[in-house]
């Protein structure tokens, strides 16, 4: 009699695959890559808060000046952080490139001027200055925003900058400049949701006659 007994086959319910765990790891790191996504596209729309009504760019005289202005409001927070003294820095950047069929695009001209809004407590008064020079004071705060929507015309470029005739394409935004702020305030700006203050890049043509 053969008392040999061979070892049962395992039943279905039994068996699992070295890679069953595969399919769950790949779901689960598809499910983080598309939150990380969504995040990524909320903070982009939150950040595009500040809205160009006209840009233009108008010959002078002294040069090609460029014209503008926008749309905005401060959030709570910011104006928490102007009251305590914290200043705020709008820094608004302009590039004008022109078209080479044979080479890269070229760029005529890079640009950016910064305004300052602070807020002086002894005082209570609100003050604007433009790249660090002209400065103006103002007793609230909406007459103070209304040189940071509404800045100054700016030369960009001297007259013999841009060619007549040449279709040059410019780029233009503003945004709120946490790197110019004084350092033990950058990490915690960088870092937080309502210092994302920025419009998006315009595009327009501009030919110099």
């Amino acid at each position: 009699m053969n008392l040999t007994q061979s070892a049962p086959f395992p039943t279905p319910t039994s068996a699992r695959p070295r890679d069953a765990g595969f399919p769950r790891l790949l779901r689960a790191a598809l499910q983080w890559l598309l939150a990380l996504l969504l995040a990524c596209s909320a903070l982009a729309v939150q950040a595009a808060e500040i809205t160009v009504n006209q840009a233009a760019i108008e010959a002078s005289d002294e040069g090609y000046r460029l014209s503008v202005s926008y749309d905005f409001e401060l959030n709570r927070g910011l104006e928490d952080a102007l009251s305590r003294g914290v200043p705020l820095y709008f820094t608004t950047e302009v590039q004008l490139t022109r078209r080479r069929w044979y080479w890269f695009d070229e760029t005529s001209v890079s640009a950016s001027r910064t305004l300052r809004l602070s807020y002086n407590v002894l005082t209570r008064q609100y003050h604007t200055a433009i790249s660090g020079q002209l400065q103006q004071s103002f007793t609230n705060l909406d007459d103070a925003l209304t040189l940071i929507r509404r800045p100054p015309r700016w030369i960009i470029a001297d007259n013999n900058t841009l060619k007549a005739g040449e279709t040059y394409h410019v780029g233009l935004r503003m945004r709120l400049d946490v790197a110019q702020l004084p350092k033990p305030f950058q990490v915690n700006a960088l870092n937080n949701n309502d210092w994302r203050l920025s419009s998006d890049w315009i595009e327009f043509n501009y030919k110099p006659e």
